[in-house]
């Protein structure tokens, strides 16, 4: 569900924020995965995990980390693309999604 990176001085102060629900990953690196497991047919679930997913991004980001880590940035963090990069990255961003996919054909209609 989600991803964060962080700086390996930091891990220890996101572990109270992940309290509903177990983490893995390689922490050896500053990546750690949240394992969220809900019936999101629940929508209290459904928005308890959401509300987690939006807790941790801005804690990593206030813990010099990234809302993004290995995996990119998925829709339910794109609102902490602009926290963490501005707005002059995502135009840097942007155009270079353009030079890229100037069809847009590569993920069409998603973050960038």
């Amino acid at each position: 569900f989600s991803l964060l990176f962080l700086p390996h001085s930091s891990l220890a102060a996101a572990m109270p924020h992940t309290s509903l629900a177990p983490i893995v990953g390689h922490v050896g690196d500053g990546n750690f995965h949240c394992i969220v497991v809900i019936d999101p047919s629940q929508a209290s679930e459904l928005a308890a995990a959401k509300t987690l997913g939006q807790r941790l991004g801005e804690r990593a980001l206030a813990l010099e980390g990234t809302c993004t880590g290995e995996h990119g940035i998925g829709e339910g963090k794109r609102q902490l693309l602009l926290k963490e990069f501005g707005e002059e990255g995502l135009r840097v961003m942007r155009a270079i999604k353009q030079a890229l996919d100037p069809q847009g054909l590569m993920n069409p209609g998603k973050v960038m």
